[in-house]
């Protein structure tokens, strides 16, 4: 301005609008008056709050320093009317700068903290708005999603998402559930199967009975989840809200000592005033420092360095299918240094499966002996028997009809089955009816049940002619997770019912070394607190209803998504995808996210660290370095800004199996 039009600004700095009061001062005040009333309304209004109960915020700081600011200007402008001697200075921009400054922070900071729940966005994007319901005269009605109710029957159409939770009444389908699962691979359903609202239908014109509505619907009660989680603190904030409690004060003592200190100094000449920089008397030159200490002090960005991270952490778990319920369990999940996992369900299928096929004779075809096997466990209703049947009916062999059925408690079964007979079962089965087991077959045997698998043998007319193997099958991918997890110092233990044999079998297989056998369900919380006695920080890894007291002792408890209700209700960490490597993936988020929590805590004291000493002039006497208000509180803006930033850059993310 004094550039562009030099004749007008040199007639404001030297006119007066009435004695005593330069032009100058005049308009600057009624330029700055608006921003401190209605800017500044938002941070006194909140410093008053704070104040009223005790506390002090970073509002606290902003009014403090900008009334200074604005009061001293108002003061240098009209007490020359009363001592036209007094020559004072007003700087009415500064009060203004910084209020700009700081709500162009704020501006930016909101901007980058919105961007840390785009999970939850994302996940509402899903819900479906409408939906086709069929009347009881057959008739349709397009009407919201919100207005279904429990009962109603729906139509889905080929390529439009199911509206709620239900079950399929009429039709067949394939559904897109990589919403939930993260399966790319879309899943058939029947009549009698599961939907889940906001999940695609893929192909086929299905009716659904709507089950679960509203707040109850599968993808609701994720949504809540990721909000709770994201509002949650973890343990770590209360450092950071330990050291916000003291630090205003602290900040308000140190300007305060600036002042005197500077003031001190410059009027008795200690420190010449003819270093000082033109124009600044040694009051204006300690004033200045005082609110440029005021300003430049931010507890925001303290306050924000957890928050923000543990939002963008939980964020990440649910796009990669892991519901980690709040703060709390993402930063214990960091100090785990035990894991327990729960075999049947958890690191198997938790279903019998036909492992092994071994025949005895040459007069026999593999075909024609598990038909016969087959055939006789066709009306059996242990899981061996349905696993037997199961695998005939994927390899699509024939079933005879059986004869003379018998089951023989605790020892197998014996039938006849096209004129032949039949026996299946144990060893002591086949030896009291005189059949003779070879010390070759015995070892056979012996070898299969160290395996931990459960055999049977079968003889056919009084000749042993196989021996089949049935076992819960491991997941493929246990033994690669309790690898990485004994690469990062975690101890994998694994807590069963079965006998020592068999579970010794199944952690052999999966690497684990550390095995407890023969447990009760009762007892799995006991073993828990045994590991917690001895210091460890304890995951437990679950699904079922007799899991769910073991996950709520564990320091993190960890739910696969398939299991029952009570065991997810239990958990700290739901994995819904029902993969086992999302147990390792769920700590290694943890470890990231409380790692970029350190990080933010650490730079946010370091600006403080660094900002408060330049702000007071304490580099002023070797560098002539001399921090403005107005710069103070950009400065402070931005490290806000920063911390928001750097949390940020944890969506950038890779699982450790990509």
């Amino acid at each position: 301005f004094q550039d562009v039009f030099p004749s007008y600004y040199s007639f404001a700095e030297t006119s007066e609008i009435i004695p005593g009061v330069k032009t100058m001062y005049f308009i600057m005040f009624l330029l700055a008056t608006p921003v401190q009333i209605y800017v500044g309304k938002e941070f006194y209004v909140n410093s008053y709050k704070a104040l009223r109960h005790g506390s002090a915020t970073m509002d606290v700081l902003v009014a403090l320093g900008t009334s200074a600011a604005y009061l001293y200007s108002v003061f240098s402008m009209i007490y020359p009317i009363f001592v036209p001697s007094y020559d004072g200075v007003a700087f009415f921009e500064t009060a203004a700068l910084l209020f700009a400054f700081i709500v162009f922070g704020k501006y930016l900071e909101a901007k980058t903290k919105g961007k840390t729940s785009d999970a939850i966005k994302n996940l509402i994007k899903l819900k479906p708005k409408e939906a086709i319901l069929v009347k009881e005269d057959g008739s349709e009605e397009v009407i919201p999603t919100d207005l279904i109710e429990k009962g109603d029957i729906l139509l889905v159409k080929p390529g439009s998402q199911i509206p709620v939770d239900g079950v399929i009444v009429s039709g067949s389908t394939s559904v897109n559930e990589s919403m939930l699962t993260g399966e790319s691979m879309p899943v058939n359903k029947n009549v009698g199967d599961e939907v889940f609202g906001g999940t695609m239908n893929n192909e086929g014109l299905v009716k659904i009975k709507a089950t679960k509505v509203g707040n109850e619907t599968a993808l609701a009660q994720i949504i809540k989840l990721i909000e709770d989680a994201q509002a949650s603190k973890a343990p770590i904030q209360a450092f950071a809200d330990k050291v916000s409690a003291y630090f205003v004060p602290a900040v308000v003592l140190i300007s305060i000592i600036t002042f005197i200190t500077w003031y001190t100094l410059l009027s008795f000449n200690i420190y010449p005033v003819s270093e000082l920089p033109a124009g600044l008397s040694p009051f204006l030159f300690s004033f200045l420092l005082m609110i440029a200490v005021l300003v430049i002090a931010c507890p925001c960005a303290l306050g924000l360095a957890t928050p923000t991270a543990v939002m963008v952490g939980t964020g990440i778990g649910a796009e990669q299918g892991i519901l980690i319920k709040g703060g709390e369990p993402l930063e214990r999940a960091y100090k785990v240094n035990a894991i327990i996992f729960d075999k049947t369900g958890t690191l198997t299928y938790g279903k019998p499966q036909v492992t092994d096929i071994v025949l005895t004779t040459d007069n026999i075809t593999e075909d024609e002996f598990m038909s016969t096997v087959a055939s006789a466990e066709k009306g059996s209703e242990h899981p061996i028997g349905k696993a037997i049947v199961a695998y005939a009916e994927e390899k699509g062999l024939q079933v005879s009809e059986v004869v003379d059925f018998q089951a023989i408690r605790g020892k197998g079964l014996q039938a006849k089955i096209n004129g032949k007979e039949v026996l299946i079962g144990t060893r002591s089965l086949l030896t009291e009816n005189g059949i003779e087991i070879t010390p070759e077959n015995e070892n056979r045997l012996t070898e299969l049940e160290n395996e931990g698998k459960t055999t049977m043998l079968v003889s056919i007319n009084n000749s042993l002619v196989g021996i089949v193997a049935v076992a819960d099958t491991i997941k493929p991918e246990a033994k690669e997770v309790v690898e990485k997890l004994k690469r990062d110092g975690i101890e994998p233990w694994m807590v069963t019912g079965d006998n020592r044999r068999t579970a010794q079998a199944i952690a052999r297989q999966v690497g684990i070394e550390h095995v407890y056998s023969e447990v009760l369900p009762s007892e799995k919380v006991d073993k828990v607190k045994e590991l917690q006695d001895k210091g460890k920080t304890v995951a437990m890894v679950g699904d079922g209803i007799n899991d769910a007291p073991a996950l709520e002792q564990a320091d993190v408890g960890i739910a696969i998504g398939s299991g029952t209700d009570v065991a997810i209700e239990s958990a700290d960490i739901v994995l819904i995808k029902n993969d086992l490597r999302d147990v390792y993936t769920a700590i290694d988020i943890s470890r990231k996210t409380m790692r970029r929590i350190k990080l933010n805590l650490f730079w946010a004291l370091f600006y403080n660290s660094l900002g408060i000493p330049i702000a007071a002039g304490v580099f002023y006497p070797l560098t002539k370095l001399l921090l403005p208000p107005e710069f103070a509180g950009l400065a402070m803006a931005f490290s806000s800004v920063s911390v928001v930033t750097s949390s940020l850059l944890l969506k950038r993310y890779k699982s450790p199996w990509s």
